[in-house]
């Protein structure tokens, strides 16, 4: 399970440093976006609203790792529910055998009624 986390992990870095160089790319060639709360729209500090900055930046980047990470944890969980081993009756009589639950007589019995 641990390979699929450092997975993950690599997954959303590359993510966001996709998103890190299209941003670099818009600012080389003269563009001013840089999304709806710090480039010049609406939401920049001359509108509506008084604009977000690094908060929101760091909101965002919040968001992603707590969505990222529960998606992570349920697929875990999801994937140890499928995988529960079932043990056979045979399995069982051997195991409370050695547990002590039952005598070697007793053990004997029900092993050949099982095979029986």
């Amino acid at each position: 399970m641990n390979d699929m986390l450092i997975r993950t992990v690599v997954a959303a870095g590359a993510f966001f440093s996709m998103a890190n160089a299209a941003t670099a790319q818009a600012r080389e060639r003269g563009e001013d976006y840089f999304g709806h709360m710090w480039g010049n729209g609406h939401m920049s500090g001359s509108g509506y609203g008084m604009g977000y900055g690094i908060f929101g930046g760091l909101m965002m980047v919040l968001f992603w790792v707590v969505l990222i990470a529960l998606v992570v944890i349920a697929v875990r969980w999801w994937m140890e529910q499928g995988s529960g081993k079932r043990s056979s009756a045979l399995e069982i009589l051997q195991e409370r055998l050695a547990k002590g639950e039952i005598d070697s007589k007793e053990y004997a019995e029900r092993k050949k009624a099982l095979e029986g």
